[in-house]
This record gives C-alpha cells, structure tokens and sequence, in this order.
C-alpha cells in the first residue's frame, strides 16, 4: 500500500513539474494566467489598429524574446510560446502630422493570452485546442473569462489557420534578422 501512495505521489509531483517547465503561465489543471508586467518583461511583436466594431482599438502583441529568437530560428512557435495581446481603447485628434490621428489610451479593454501546446496536454478543457491554449481575461479580472475556445476565440483565429492561427504579417518582430 506504501508503494502506490508514494507512486501516486510520484505521479502527481511529476505532473507539477510537467506543468512547470511547460509554461510559468500554466497551472497543473490547464488553467492559465495573465503574465505581470509584460508590457516590461516581452518583447512588442506589433500593433493592429481597428477602427470600429466591438473589438475597435489598439491591439498591442507581446512575446518573451528567447520564443522570438526560436519563432525566427525555426519559423514555427515553440511548444510552451506565450502570446499575449493586449487591446486598449484609441482616441484620435489633430496633431502636428495630420487630422484625425489615433492614437492609444491608457484604458484597457481587454487582454487575450495564447500558449502553444503542441502535445494536447490540456485536451480535456474547453479552452485548449488546435495546438494552443486559449484566455481572454477581462479588466480587472484574473480569471479566464473564456469558457469555449470554439465559440469565445476561434473564430477570429481561423482565417490564420494556415499560419497556426496567429496572424504573422502583422509582427515584424517575427520576422527581423
């Protein structure tokens, strides 16, 4: 009976570590975390500008530099990438370059988090799938707002399906030598 208690320990610390060493960004159950301070900490791939609609705004995308180094190394994201893309409110006005300038406000709308899995670790959950980990946290909000990653995030997603669903025109970082 002591053996299994113990492997049953075994088991459960190794899948912690698994967890661990996949991303810091994942808990033991799938559950992911909006990263602190990546805005600091990430390299800025690139911005999308929208100018109406629900998602209307700056659309600021961020990635830790050493995934960037392997995306320009491999042209493929590496197994545990965080993506991070944060949307913020605009606000235009004339300025000294031209009329109707936008540009970004301090009030976010809303941050959305990408982790590549390319094993199906979280197969289980409603919001791990087509090689990714998918969150949408809403302001002031540490928990994922996203219940579905069908219905809540992929249809944005599935004209990049080609490009593993991300959108790698728009990140020249991506792509710099």
């Amino acid at each position: 009976m002591k053996i299994k208690v113990i492997a049953g320990l075994s088991c459960l610390m190794a899948l912690s570590v698994q967890a661990e060493e996949f991303s810091p960004f994942v808990d033991k159950k799938g559950e992911i975390s909006l990263p602190d301070d990546f805005r600091n900490t990430m390299s800025h791939l690139g911005s999308w500008y929208v100018p109406q609609g629900d998602a209307s705004g700056f659309h600021d995308v961020y990635m830790p530099a050493d995934q960037v180094a392997q995306y320009r190394e491999s042209g493929q994201f590496p197994d545990g990438a965080v993506i991070v893309k944060e949307l913020r409110h605009s606000a235009s006005g004339a300025y000294t370059t031209g009329a109707g300038v936008s540009h970004a406000t301090e009030m976010v709308k809303q941050t959305f988090v990408m982790i590549k899995d390319s094993q199906g670790r979280f197969s289980d959950s409603g919001n791990w799938g087509e090689g990714w980990g998918w969150a949408l946290f809403k302001v002031g909000q540490k928990k994922n707002a996203s219940m579905n990653y069908k219905t809540d995030c992929l249809g944005c997603h599935i004209p990049a399906k080609q490009h593993d669903y991300v959108y790698t025109e728009g990140y020249p970082t991506l792509h710099a030598k």
